[in-house]
């Protein structure tokens, strides 16, 4: 059975609190419950992963090599300047695909650019916490495409 590792970044324990005009009402556990039973009616484990630490992001990265068949991450803020998170998904070689709930490329300039993207098989952003839906549906695609 495939298995999806899910790691959230900086900040999303809050949300549901945090900005819910750009991040939505929805609070992480209720993305998660949402995501669980997609992956029951497809078949895959799921395992979901928050930290405000980037190092405890980076750890899990690396245990899921062997682990995992894909990630789903959303590294909050750390997607604009994390070269070590960047780095980790580079080396491990598991299919990622990033996720935002907002539109980075429709606010702060700061927030246009993604150092993650380049190591990414792509990146959903934009459709609050539907992102992770279609993260999961596309990375999904992409590991059969691959034959895994």
């Amino acid at each position: 059975m495939t298995t999806i590792w899910v790691i959230n970044g900086p900040n999303l324990n809050l949300l549901g609190v945090r900005e819910p005009g750009i991040y939505g009402s929805q609070n992480l556990h209720t993305i998660e419950d949402n995501i669980r039973k997609q992956a029951s009616v497809l078949d895959v484990n799921v395992a979901f992963y928050q930290s405000n630490h980037e190092g405890v992001m980076i750890d899990w990265i690396h245990e899921a090599m062997g682990t995992a068949d894909g990630i789903i991450l959303n590294p909050g803020a750390l997607t604009h300047y994390s070269y070590a998170i960047r780095d980790a998904i580079s080396s491990v070689r598991i299919p990622t695909v990033e996720v935002h709930l907002s539109n980075i490329h429709s606010r702060e300039p700061f927030r246009h650019t993604s150092v993650i993207a380049p190591v990414a098989i792509g990146q959903i952003a934009g459709f609050g916490a539907t992102s992770y839906e279609l993260g999961l549906i596309a990375l999904l695609r992409h590991l059969e495409d691959q034959g895994q």
